[in-house]
């Protein structure tokens, strides 16, 4: 579920712009007398907090701890997202708060993070002086020597992008720690060029990890109490790696494979998937174990075929349909979940009428829903013109929630009478007699505190009653 928020200096928090609305996080824990503090913010998608958790374990190492109060941090960071126009006004916002603070604390260092960092570099170096320092997303090791600079009075950057890196021998540290719940990201990068997108610009190409490191880190995360672990990447789907010392070849059904057989008590999810690369192999090794999630978040963008090419989504909507339709046979208890945008260039009403159709076809348990934005850069801001009228765009966007909603609702009221086998992972964000934890088709449900029950325990729950973002049951 999603809950409109306003990050403040504060508060800590995730913002998903590339989604319609924001997600809380507490990303830092208390000031640590004798250290030196760092105080960091995330935007965007699963992979930038992730991201954030690979940062704090870097400036661990050189002596910096956490802290959720940004008054008593020597460093304050920002993890940026470029997916929309908002996140870059929200983080220029955010950035002239911390400058506020700055004019007292001359030694407080500021730095931009992530995917807006090659882009707004110069401005934010130069012209408005408001950063430090400039990290893109595959140079965090610089990290130490970039701070030691920066902290002798120089404005540093490094913005190169790798075609190896991808962190794997980094252990994060887990900011958000429920102690539940973990994310393993299996990959870096992006080789689809949809037209719209900035993340194979800002991210580079796509790299895969190690598969043994990724089982190690489960089985880490595991032996420490977690039982939730989501594997993360730009495009899942087509994680490969070829084993330099016998050729042997690991695809992303085989990984999810042997990260299921860390333990039978250990659940694994995975985000996001490519229409493309969803293979039925993978459906098949989803259908074979228990502990796989029976839930796929398979982006869609647009029902319409012509829209669809020029996004340059190398499928139609007959291939996408056809997808759904495996992951109908083959799991048919799954959920699936979607990213749908309104008002790509040239849209017309009709083309409009279809994505309306495909969404109902389809039957989304929930879907991320916004306005497209031209980012600049892109192939589509290169090429088409962004000719759909604002308030158009809005009104289809409205008429995509208003349909999504009810297929929610609809959905989840299906529910009701059924048992799922839940995970708690915390107590109700509106009742402290309640706890809150998913099913595995990633429904949340709330339920009534029982005794002996407590984060990380597998629960039985009854479906009384659905909202369009929960089910509430009773322990059965």
């Amino acid at each position: 579920m999603l809950y409109d928020a306003n990050p403040t200096l504060e508060g800590i928090k995730t913002i998903d712009e590339s989604k319609q609305g924001s997600v809380f996080y507490k990303e830092s824990t208390g000031a640590t007398p004798g250290l030196k503090h760092f105080y960091i913010e995330s935007y965007g998608c699963q992979m930038n907090f992730s991201d954030s958790e690979i940062v704090a374990s870097i400036l661990g190492d050189i002596g910096f701890a956490p802290t959720r109060n940004v008054e008593e941090s020597d460093l304050i960071l920002i993890n940026t997202c470029s997916i929309r126009e908002k996140a870059e006004e929200t983080v220029r916002k955010r950035l002239k708060a911390f400058e506020i603070i700055k004019r007292n604390r001359p030694d407080l260092k500021v730095g931009v993070l992530g995917c807006m960092a090659e882009r707004l570099k110069k401005q934010w170096l130069e012209e408005e002086k408001l950063v430090d320092l400039v990290v893109g997303p595959d140079a965090y090791r610089d990290l130490p020597n970039l701070i030691g600079s920066a902290e002798d009075g120089g404005r540093m950057v490094n913005v190169l992008l790798s075609r190896e890196e991808t962190y794997a021998d980094i252990s994060p540290v887990r900011l958000d720690s429920n102690g539940v719940t973990a994310f393993i990201s299996i990959m870096r990068g992006c080789d689809n060029m949809c037209s719209f997108c900035v993340v194979p610009f800002t991210r580079g190409r796509e790299r895969s990890r190690d598969p043994f490191s990724v089982v190690a880190e489960a089985q880490d995360l595991f032996e420490k109490g977690y039982r939730e672990v989501t594997l993360l990447g730009q495009n899942v789907d087509s994680y490969k790696w070829d084993n330099p010392e016998n050729g042997e070849h690991v695809d992303f059904a085989d990984l999810l494979e042997m990260t299921a057989l860390v333990n039978p008590e250990l659940r694994v999810r995975f985000s996001t998937s490519h229409p493309k690369d969803m293979t039925d192999k993978v459906l098949h090794t989803m259908a074979t174990y228990e502990n796989i999630c029976k839930y796929i978040h398979l982006p869609v963008q647009s029902g319409n075929s012509r829209i669809l090419e020029l996004m340059n989504r190398t499928y139609d909507r007959e291939w996408y349909m056809d997808r759904m339709e495996s992951i109908r046979r083959i799991l048919p208890d799954a959920a699936v979940s979607s990213d749908i945008i309104s008002g790509f260039c040239s849209e017309t009403e009709e083309e409009h009428q279809d994505t309306l159709s495909i969404i109902e076809w389809s039957n989304y348990s929930m879907a991320y829903m916004f306005t497209y934005s031209e980012r600049p850069g892109t192939l589509a801001a290169r090429k088409y013109p962004d000719d759909v009228p604002e308030d158009v765009k809005k009104r289809r966007l409205n008429e995509i929630i208003r349909l999504q909603t009810a297929l929610s609702l609809r959905n989840n009221q299906n529910d009701i009478g059924k048992t799922f086998k839940v995970l708690v992972e915390r107590d109700s964000s509106k009742s402290a007699a309640d706890f809150c934890g998913r099913n595995s088709q990633n429904k949340m449900c709330v339920f009534p505190k029982s005794e002996g029950i407590k984060p990380g325990d597998y629960v039985m729950v009854k479906i009384h009653d659905a909202t369009s973002a929960t089910l509430l049951g009773k322990l059965a």
